[in-house]
């Protein structure tokens, strides 16, 4: 899988989870999440727009994506692990797919800078 579709799938995952816990907990804070995730997005599509921009868009990606998932663990998760229930598993989801474009982008760096030398 390449960076662009695993920060595509993470984007999606971060606004529709971000959302549904709005709807569910009402309270503003769940839409930081989606913020986070419409940013991602429009570095997406912007990396896809501008060929000669591409690192640029997906190292703010990274840096937007590393952001949420510490936020998440470290402030959100322990709490989602108290409260349990479907709040968890929305908590889970995000990091789980932060997790995966973390990993994904990282492999790639790493693999760019193999062929590199």
């Amino acid at each position: 899988m390449n960076p662009k579709t695993a920060n595509f799938i993470n984007s999606i995952s971060l606004i529709f989870m971000g959302v549904w816990g709005f709807i569910d907990v009402s309270s503003p804070t769940a839409l930081i999440p989606t913020m986070f995730g419409a940013l991602i997005l429009i570095c997406f599509f912007l990396s896809n727009i501008n060929e000669k921009m591409n690192r640029i868009f997906v190292h703010v990606a990274i840096v937007l994506t590393l952001l949420i998932l510490f936020a998440l663990i470290f402030t959100r998760l322990p709490k989602s692990i108290d409260d349990g229930g479907v709040g968890l598993i929305r908590v889970l989801i995000m990091v789980g797919t932060s997790i995966f474009s973390t990993v994904i982008f990282t492999k790639n760096f790493i693999d760019a800078r193999r062929y590199k030398s």
